[in-house]
């Protein structure tokens, strides 16, 4: 599978911005998390290798979850959005991605 058809948009959010930026743990340092909508079907090791190729990173963790779509109405009718996996990737120290 191609690196974009795996990676299809980065998230961003006040919950992934915090992954981000804010300090945790005793050493005080950024976590260093980006958020990303990937291919269903895409695993951990696929998600890493897809991130190192189109970003040029070091890439240590990847953690993934599936999200269930939401009920929506629009007037009368009712509706879903569609299910999704979210993936967080955790960068080495020193690394950044730019996203905007």
């Amino acid at each position: 599978m191609d690196p974009y058809d795996i990676i299809r948009r980065s998230v961003i959010s006040e919950k992934s911005l915090r992954t981000r930026n804010e300090p945790r743990g005793k050493s005080r340092k950024p976590l260093n998390g980006y958020t990303f909508e990937v291919h269903p079907a895409a695993t951990k090791p696929m998600i890493k290798e897809a991130i190192k190729k189109i970003f040029n990173v070091k890439v240590e963790k990847v953690t993934t979850c599936a999200v269930k779509g939401r009920e929506r109405r629009v007037r009368r009718v009712l509706g879903r959005t569609k299910d999704w996996k979210k993936a967080v990737v955790f960068l080495a120290e020193g690394q950044n991605i730019e996203l905007f």
